[in-house]
């Protein structure tokens, strides 16, 4: 069974606009699809309320903040069950270095986004919030050099 939503071409251009830039406003939406602008906002609203459009996201440079090291995390979790799981996944979410999280197959059970101050701080964040941990049985660790941001999701052959 899919979760799939059944979307029309409007809704997909409103996906596809509103994903280029959030802050778009209703009536440029509504004249850049051709629809009335109470017609755009009954289908924004019910993109979000069957789930589609799921918030509104500011992009944000991290070197910008302080934090110009990014890396990922491959982190092998032993052994992997959940009364273990659920407090390490809280415990990486809380710690402010941490972008997102990601459960994984193969020989990796987790990956961090981190970003840091330094190179001496991604290991204080290794050292002390990950491999100091009992459940965390090995953490591999890739320097991100420069990344790009794919183009609007939608659904297959849209």
């Amino acid at each position: 069974m899919s979760d799939s939503v059944e979307l029309s071409p409007v809704d997909l251009e409103i996906l596809r606009l509103l994903q280029n830039d959030a802050r778009v406003t209703n009536k440029d939406l509504a004249a850049a699809v051709g629809i009335a602008p109470s017609t755009c906002l009954d289908r924004v609203a019910r993109l979000r309320d069957t789930g589609v459009i799921t918030g509104q996201h500011a992009s944000v440079d991290a070197a910008k903040l302080g934090r110009p090291l990014e890396a990922f995390l491959f982190v092998q979790v032993r052994p992997h069950r959940r009364p273990l799981v659920d407090p390490f996944i809280e415990h990486l979410l809380s710690l402010p270095e941490v972008r997102a999280v990601y459960h994984l197959t193969g020989p990796d059970d987790f990956l961090a986004h981190v970003a840091t101050s330094s190179a001496g701080e991604l290991q204080r964040l290794v050292l002390d919030e990950l491999t100091s941990r009992d459940e965390v049985a090995r953490v591999h660790t890739n320097l991100v050099f420069q990344h790009w941001s794919g183009g609007p999701l939608l659904p297959p052959g849209a």
